[in-house]
């Protein structure tokens, strides 16, 4: 006899299973790939997608608030380092990381901000990041015209390295070795050209950007 918890054991097993199969799918195909394939992928009928998720926004959604879910896992790590250049290695490598698995993302972060300019759930990370910078430059490890902005730009650029391919991502610490040492606190280094972007702008910036021109 099954259990009467056993349909919601299911749902909750669908609903998993979707996520994970959406992740693959948006990956390869974009977030405009059919449902249906996502449907066939996860072993489930049509209808089951769109009891779970009423639309393709609602999905997306989802996809996004798991992604700011998981950044709020990494930060005990990275805040809770040894020093403060540690917790800037963390945060670069961490999120670089991540970034470069989840080739889906910015375009999952456009569409959030497209349906829902008000959901702003990765501001809330500005004080933390702002936090680490000043710590990392009172220790004197970090460049002192650095900014929490620089760092977020960098994991981007990190993470754009998953464009290749898993193929490459063996060989994508070679770049975060190079960025880690032009972010260290040394004499000679050059003078930023510019004063750095405002995070708040920053934010809206990287929510709205496309893919690069050709």
């Amino acid at each position: 006899m099954s259990s009467p918890t056993s349909p919601r054991r299911d749902a909750r097993r669908n609903h998993a299973r979707l996520l994970s199969e959406a992740r693959r799918l948006f990956a390869e195909r974009g977030i405009d790939a059919p449902l249906d394939e996502l449907a066939a992928r996860a072993g489930v009928g049509a209808g089951t997608v769109y009891r779970h998720f009423a639309s393709r926004d609602a999905l997306v959604r989802e996809l996004y608030d798991t992604a700011v879910a998981d950044l709020h896992e990494f930060a005990p790590e990275i805040l809770g380092a040894e020093t403060a250049w540690r917790s800037v290695e963390l945060y670069l490598e961490r999120l670089g990381a991540w970034v470069a698995d989840s080739p889906f993302l910015p375009a999952v972060m456009r569409r959030v901000a497209e349906v829902d300019p008000s959901h702003r759930p990765g501001a809330e990370f500005e004080a933390a990041i702002d936090g680490l910078v000043a710590r990392a430059q009172a220790e004197g490890s970090l460049r002192a015209d650095v900014t929490a902005v620089d760092l977020s730009v960098l994991v981007d650029m990190l993470g754009s390295l998953g464009q290749y391919g898993r193929q490459y991502l063996p060989f994508w610490r070679r770049q975060l070795t190079i960025v880690l040492d032009g972010l260290r606190a040394r004499p000679g280094t050059t003078p930023m050209p510019v004063a750095g972007q405002e995070f708040a702008a920053f934010h809206d910036m990287s929510h709205a950007k496309g893919p690069a021109p050709r």
